[in-house]
This record gives C-alpha cells, structure tokens and sequence, in this order.
C-alpha cells in the first residue's frame, strides 16, 4: 500500500504543502511547466530553494500581474462581513463568488479528478466562511488577487496529489498557533473563525509559537484528503518532502511529507490505530466506587477502563486505573475521571497499537459473530450474550 504522511508540526498552509509535495515527485521542473500552463492569465508559478534552521526544502511563489501575494493569508472583512484574503498593501479588487472560483478550476486544463477535488476542497472553505459569519454561502466572496492566489495553491496540491497517487494519505495532529492576528479592519484570534471550523474533528494544539500557523486553506486541504489523523505509521519511506514558509521562527517553519509503501508485516490494510492512556492511583476509594466509576467512564466514550494492583507509599495497597480512549475523546474523558475518583493527577501517554480488522455478522437465531482478520490471522467469536439469551430459551447450556 502507497501511503503518503503529512507532518504539521509547524501547522499546514497551501503554499507550504504544495512544496512539500513538489520535492516527493520525479519530476518538479515538468509539473512547475504543467502548473504554468494551466494558470489564468496573469498568474505565474515558480518553485526556489529555501532554508530554515539549517534545513533545505522548496518554497512556491504564486506572482498575479507581476506582483507575489502576501503569504501567512492576512485576514479582513469587507462591507459584506465576509471573511476574506487581504492583500499586505492598499489595493482595490474585484471581489469573486463561489461560482466564479469554480469557473475558473473548471476552465483549467487539469484531469477530471482533480478539478472535482481543487472544487470539493473549495467548498469546505466557503462552507466554513459561511458558518462562521452567519451568512449564505452563495453571499461570501472573495478578493479577487487574493483568491487566484489560494485557487492555485489548492489546484497545485490536489494535482500532485494526483500524480503521486497515494493509496492512503494521513496526517499528524495539527499545531494552529495562538494569540491574535491584525487585520485590516481589527484584531482576528487564532486560529481564524473559519480554520475553527475547518479543523473540528481533527486533533489540533497551540503549541509554543504565537501566530496564525494553520490557514484556512491548508485547514481544508487536510480535512478533504486525509484519512486519519495519527503518528507515522509503520512504512518503509521512500522520500521525503520539505515545503517551506516565508516566515521565521525559532524552529524551522515547514510542512514536512513522506510517501512510501507499508511494510510486508503490516500487509496492504490499515491495521494501525492510536489511543490516548490515562492513568491514576488510587488508594482511598471502596471497590463500589471504582465500579460505578468504572460505568460512567464507559459511558463517556472510554474504549477500555480496567484497575491493577499495585503498591504505593506508606506500604498502601492500591488500585492503578487505567482509561483507553481515542484522541479525541480524551476532553470530555478526564473531567469524568476527576469527577468519579479521588486522584488529583492523570498521566497521559499517546500509544499505537495494532489492530486486526474487524466485522459482525449475525445468523438467523440472531446471534451475533465477530470475525477478526489480519496478520496471517482468522478469529471468529460469537457474542457470549446472544448465545446466554439462546441457552435460556431453549433451557440449554452455553458450553
């Protein structure tokens, strides 16, 4: 299986991405020539070589009428209230609606498959306008010079992602940044309305940096393209892609892309998963107590929540209770282990684990099978509940 793994640790913008992806083909200068040919009139696309911290990668520049955008997308409204790119200097544009963007990906000279991906990804972008403004979508528009700008940069990824035609595409958890950005009109947070919500359902963080490090477009083509949100998995890499910002920071300020193939051990599914673990001790709860918050853990959304024996200080027997839960659960999970327990403290740790895949089946006595695959391994294992049920009725046994 062809993987492709996108790394966000200094967040995701269009730009960025599209080096990264450039530096993973065989041929840059070849779809740099592609990527010209298709432009609108007046757009040019070219491709340097650029350093951070020590660390060599591609940068794009998208030039409109002879003059390059502003990168790191400024934001401001206009009358309307829309959300829109604004342009670092004074500049009095054209505003282009949802159906002018889409006339010019449909004019472009691209297979069919990108062009419905380039409009697919578009549309989360204006559908994240539109929610987080209060208005219909078909009433947000964008600054003209500012929207050829991202149109390319969302054209150029979903073209190279065509070339490299990944089986599967993932992504780290993704760093937004913090604080405030200034606009033309006011003062933005950050990450910007419609980045929020872009990025609900993905796993996100601050981190350390104060500014805008995720854009609204690198928001969406994320949230189009990528399966699953997790470490690296197990893959044998067969290049790597640095595509780099054009501002500075303490660590190098880049999107970083891998594209390689699952290993034979792994096989062509996708067999890997990531929990969150949370652990605390306990030695002052009755065994009642623990059960009941047990059941409500469960009740949260816990995967699993099991206890362990252990020895603590002052030569007190206790309890290590352990809560198995998915990334994204983990917010509402460890309020619930405050609320139910007497720990004043929760470790967390992120694991992988490997996973066989799984289905249900059910027979005609309705009785319920799960059947397990994967690794060279077939495990197949009826639900003990229904065969109970069936036992009763029929005044038989489960054995």
């Amino acid at each position: 299986m062809r993987i492709l793994y996108i790394e966000c640790n200094m967040g995701v913008a269009g730009d960025m991405l599209s080096a990264a992806l450039l530096e993973l083909l065989d041929n840059p200068e070849d779809v740099i020539t592609k990527l010209n040919s298709i432009a609108p009139e007046g757009v040019s696309v070219s491709a340097e070589k650029a350093s951070k911290c020590g660390i060599t990668g591609t940068q794009m520049h998208v030039v409109i009428n002879g003059e390059e955008e502003g990168h790191g997308h400024n934001l401001s409204r206009d009358e309307t209230g829309s959300q829109q790119y604004h342009h670092d200097h004074e500049h009095h544009h054209h505003h282009a609606s949802m159906e002018h963007i889409a006339g010019i990906i449909n004019a472009m000279d691209i297979p069919d498959a990108v062009k419905t991906g380039s409009l697919n990804v578009y549309k989360l972008i204006a559908d994240a306008e539109s929610k987080a403004h209060g208005m219909p979508v078909s009433e947000i528009h964008f600054h003209e010079v500012g929207t050829l700008d991202a149109v390319m940069d969302v054209t150029s990824v979903c073209y190279m992602i065509h070339e490299l035609a990944p089986d599967v595409i993932y992504a780290s958890p993704v760093r937004t940044g913090f604080g405030e950005v200034k606009c033309a009109h006011g003062v933005m947070p950050v990450p910007a309305p419609a980045t929020s919500h872009l990025l609900e359902g993905i796993p996100t963080y601050a981190g350390d940096i104060e500014g805008e490090m995720c854009t609204p477009t690198g928001a969406a083509l994320l949230k189009y393209f990528t399966k699953k949100f997790c470490e690296r998995p197990l893959m044998a890499i067969r290049k790597t892609g640095y595509g780099m910002g054009h501002k500075d920071f303490p660590s190098a300020n880049c999107v970083r892309t891998f594209i390689g193939e699952s290993t034979e051990s792994v096989g062509t599914s996708d067999l890997t998963d990531q929990v969150v673990e949370l652990k605390c001790n306990l030695d002052d709860m009755t065994g009642e107590q623990i059960g009941y918050a047990m059941t409500k853990l469960f009740d949260a959304g816990a995967l699993d929540v099991f206890t362990t024996s252990i020895g603590m200080k002052k030569n007190r027997p206790g309890i290590l209770l352990t809560v198995l839960c998915r990334p994204e659960d983990r917010e509402a999970i460890v309020p619930q282990i405050f609320k139910h327990t007497t720990t004043i403290g929760i470790r967390e740790a992120l694991c992988s684990r490997y996973i066989l895949q799984r289905t249900e089946t059910t027979d005609e006595d309705g009785i319920r099978a799960k059947t397990s695959t994967g690794y060279g391994v077939t495990r197949k294992k009826s639900e003990f509940d229904d065969l109970a049920r069936l036992a009763d009725k029929n005044n038989d046994s489960v054995l």
